[in-house]
């Protein structure tokens, strides 16, 4: 390696994160609706997020899937949780741990390059994630904040929701980054739920955490999770779902509404509305390209409001809620705060 290559020569231009709200994109978006292919699909995408807002019992839930903070997303995702434009969050743990919690604690993602040498970048600790860069050593510092809260908590069982809203607490009682999807949905009681909560440096943590508590040790339930997602559909029946990437957020998701019947919730009704935006095939048969038409035979969407968009989150989410954002059919929207309606319900099996 070349001794005169530093660190600090890879990790000097931050990752910028997009600003919906300072440009009005309607009118593009609205051109949009005449053209053909995915710009076509993606303006009725579009409409669809906005019928969300303006329907009054439709409760929103955001999936996340792919690296999408990193990647300057994150803005987007705070201020859609700002205007009530979205009640419930279901993610992979990398956005909500690695990337938007790492970047509460001071850290920042950085402009990369995806030709780089990694066996240089390895040796200098700089993870890459296409064409970003990350410091190790300060994603180790997010590990170990993660063994820092588990071992704060009294020690038990919880759902991924439970324990990322002790990272929003986290952030507050520190005076760190608010500016954070996690600190943010703490502040209006949007749930956010990691199912693969150990898939990231949350595990990482809570292994470091369990391996030196055998004894009082906080532990992760995904089965929590699956219930108490399933509680807020069964409490809120109508709901609109917008998807970003596919995976286990995805399937996570559209799964509660036969959780539900399972539960003896038989008249509990699909998802109304549903949009996801992806890159991936659904010829293979995989989760994260199958359609929401596919997802109708399972009696998870209904058909009449759905729409998929086969492009790259970057692009797609700012022009997708950037629309629904300027159309302001959130304005009359209240948040729900589904996170005091679930502490309700842990007060009454208590």
């Amino acid at each position: 390696m070349n001794n005169d290559i530093r660190k600090e020569d890879f990790l000097k231009e931050p990752v910028r994160h997009i600003d919906i709200t300072s440009i009005d994109i309607v009118p593009l978006v609205e051109q949009m609706a005449d053209t053909a292919f995915q710009a076509r699909n993606l303006a009725r995408a579009a409409t669809i997020l906005d019928r969300m807002q303006r329907d009054k019992d439709c409760a929103v839930i955001l999936t996340l899937a792919g690296s999408l903070v990193s990647a300057g997303l994150k803005q987007v995702i705070i201020d859609m949780i700002e205007h009530n434009m979205v009640d419930v969050i279901v993610s992979t743990g990398a956005n909500i741990v690695d990337q938007d919690f790492f970047e509460a604690l001071g850290f920042r993602h950085y402009k990369g390059d995806p030709f780089a040498d990694d066996a240089v970048l390895r040796q200098m600790h700089i993870d890459r994630i296409y064409d970003t860069y990350i410091d190790e050593d300060e994603l180790r510092v997010c590990d170990d904040t993660m063994a820092l809260i588990a071992g704060a908590m009294r020690p038990g069982t919880y759902s991924s929701r439970e324990f990322i809203m002790e990272m929003g607490r986290y952030i507050a009682d520190n005076k760190l980054d608010r500016n954070s999807i996690v600190c943010k949905a703490y502040e209006k009681g949007v749930p956010v739920f990691v199912p693969a909560f150990s898939d990231c440096s949350a595990g990482f943590g809570l292994v470091h955490h369990q391996w030196n508590n055998p004894e009082k040790q906080v532990a992760i339930d995904s089965v929590k999770d699956f219930r108490e997602l399933t509680a807020i559909k069964i409490a809120n029946d109508r709901t609109g779902i917008f998807m970003l990437g596919g995976g286990v957020p995805k399937n996570f998701t559209q799964d509660i509404v036969v959780a539900a019947e399972v539960l003896g919730y038989e008249d509990v009704s699909m998802h109304t509305y549903a949009i996801q935006v992806t890159v991936a095939d659904e010829r293979d048969g995989g989760l994260s390209g199958s359609t929401l038409k596919e997802a109708s035979s399972w009696g998870k969407v209904d058909t009449v409001f759905e729409q998929m968009v086969f492009s790259e989150a970057t692009i797609a989410l700012p022009l997708i809620a950037g629309y629904a954002y300027h159309k302001k059919g959130w304005v009359n929207r209240t948040g729900r705060n589904f996170n005091a309606m679930l502490a309700g319900k842990q007060e009454e099996a208590v």
